[in-house]
């Protein structure tokens, strides 16, 4: 059985995705930012939130489709 608090980082998590791809990263960042304070280990969020950033200050092309590309190791 899935707690409540895993519960609440999926709906988070899930929520940030969909504000990812609207490219309202500075929304989603928050949504995995909330999920991160539930769940400090939660690897997705975590990642997701490192490219949100990333975005903000290097925003992506207006056709974009989604996918992340790395720029650096």
């Amino acid at each position: 059985m899935i707690s409540e608090e895993k519960k609440r980082v999926l709906e988070l998590f899930a929520s940030g995705r969909k504000l990812y791809k609207l490219m309202r990263f500075k929304d989603a960042g928050n949504a995995f930012r909330e999920a991160l304070v539930i769940d400090p280990k939660d690897g997705p969020s975590r990642e997701y939130l490192k490219r949100c950033d990333d975005y903000l200050e290097n925003p992506p092309e207006d056709d974009w489709d989604g996918v992340y590309v790395m720029k650096h190791k």
